[in-house]
């Protein structure tokens, strides 16, 4: 990009958008923003030097020589429609990405579930092995408190969109298909078959030297695997995997499995500081890459033991006096069905004498509509339900996919409340919680600063293992 030296970003405080300004930034480009909000992502990025504005403004774009926008920025939006009648290029998030990745040794992470995480084992692994990958992750990692590093080798571990088809901009030499599942269908005709196609178009952005990880347990995955025209190694539980993890154990928020792979005659004993065969099956895919990387085997242990996880994948806020005992306080990000139902199988098998309550907001009307049933069948599964009203995402309402909807069935089948705004929980919880809860709150919205408030509220009540 030898012509290009000032880039703006609109939207800049998303996930996605802040970690691949950051990776610019450090690399030379003048990098500015803007956003609607100020947030912890946009102060983080002031405090490395890169211009914030808060609001949007045709001022905010004046001699830049590019344009990164979000799928999320409205296509009317003033810099948008600006930087368009001035001739200057507007360019999706993922295109800026592929252009980071067009001259490293890129791994993406694809997949309807897991990305975040497994990208960020990935990372874990490589800079244990010193390999100082270059990385865009969509979560900030506990470690380093960031979600973006400029590394020294030529190596970029991303996650790959499947959301907006904008992983089709991306030219990896190396793909993780987690799995396939149905999400984003109204990006894709409301067709599960079109996604799949989709994920197909993707993995043959490979070379024909490159290589896709794909994930033999998921059906999803599995279905696409003899229509993909590259080497493919296959990992799983599954006997036929390539890479293939046994023995699994969880202990609490900690899990032991091991690892044996068709073309290694050693096994690996792998200690893991995340709950759930699903995060087995993340770890198992950054294990895959590091094997087929040739990184040695105590790096690969040494980088999944140290793991410190990512902000709001089953996080820990830790354990607070309530009466006589004690209530444990757990936030995850999960906002589908697929998701929810991990987490809380991860919880019944670490806690399975504790009650368990759960605070949701549902994430777009689309999506609550698309997997109404699957929503019912798997919010039954817990013990007391506080619903939220859905957050909308900038969707528009749609008729029989409201928080309303979702009470008015699951009432029938488990103890609930519904209120219409996040500050209604506060009260709620203190009528409802009881010494040995476990209280996970759960989404993708507003429920994202939830947890941190509720730590906050309860800071005298810690209690310090």
């Amino acid at each position: 990009m030898r012509r290009i030296k000032r880039i703006h970003f609109v939207g800049i405080g998303g996930s996605g958008m802040s970690g691949i300004a950051e990776v610019l930034h450090n690399q030379g480009y003048e990098i500015s923003g803007s956003d609607i909000i100020s947030s912890g992502v946009t102060e983080r990025l002031v405090n490395i030097g890169i211009d914030i504005y808060i609001g949007h403004s045709i001022k905010n774009i004046s001699d830049v020589d590019v344009v990164v926008v979000s799928s999320a920025i409205d296509p009317n939006n003033v810099e948008v429609v600006a930087a368009l009648r001035e001739r200057i290029p507007v360019i999706p998030r993922a295109e800026m990405l592929g252009e980071l990745m067009r001259y490293r040794y890129g791994i993406a992470v694809a997949g309807t579930h897991g990305k975040t995480t497994t990208t960020s084992l990935i990372v874990s692994i490589l800079s244990q092995a010193r390999l100082d990958p270059t990385f865009v992750i969509g979560g900030l990692l506990n470690s380093t408190e960031s979600n973006a590093k400029l590394g020294a080798s030529r190596y970029i571990v991303a996650e790959a969109d499947e959301s907006d088809t904008s992983f089709l901009y991306l030219q990896p030499m190396v793909v993780v298909l987690t799995n396939i599942d149905r999400d984003h269908l109204n990006n894709y005709c409301g067709s599960l078959q079109k996604l799949k196609e989709a994920f197909l178009a993707f993995v043959h952005n490979l070379p024909f030297y490159g290589v896709v990880l794909a994930c033999i347990d998921d059906p999803g995955v599995r279905s696409i695997i003899p229509d993909i025209k590259r080497p493919v190694l296959t990992y799983g539980f599954d006997a036929d995997a390539d890479i293939q993890a046994y023995g699994y154990t969880q202990h609490g928020d900690t899990s032991t499995f091991f690892v044996r792979s068709v073309s290694k005659k050693e096994s690996l004993k792998i200690d893991l500081a995340l709950p759930g065969r699903h995060n087995a099956l993340n770890a198992l895919a950054s294990i895959a890459i590091a094997m087929d990387e040739n990184v040695p085997n105590r790096d690969i242990i040494a980088g999944l033991a140290s793991f410190q996880g990512v902000e709001r994948r089953f996080e820990m806020h830790g354990t607070f006096s309530l009466g006589k005992g004690t209530i444990l306080l757990i936030d995850d990000y999960g906002h589908h069905p697929t998701e929810v139902r991990e987490t809380i199988k991860a919880i019944r098998d670490g806690w399975s004498k504790n009650r368990l309550v759960m605070v949701y907001q549902p994430h777009r009307y689309t999506r609550t509509f698309e997997l109404f049933d699957q929503f019912i069948e798997v919010l039954s599964e817990v013990d007391y339900l506080i619903l939220v009203d859905v957050y909308p995402a900038g969707e528009a309402y749609i008729s029989g996919a409201t928080s309303k909807d979702l009470y008015d069935k699951l009432s029938q089948h488990i103890q609930i409340d519904h209120v219409t705004e996040m500050n209604d929980v506060f009260d709620r919880l203190e009528n409802i919680l009881k010494a040995g809860d476990l209280l996970l709150t759960q989404g993708a919205g507003a429920t994202a600063q939830l947890a941190a408030d509720l730590t906050m509220n309860w800071a005298e009540r810690r209690v310090i293992a």
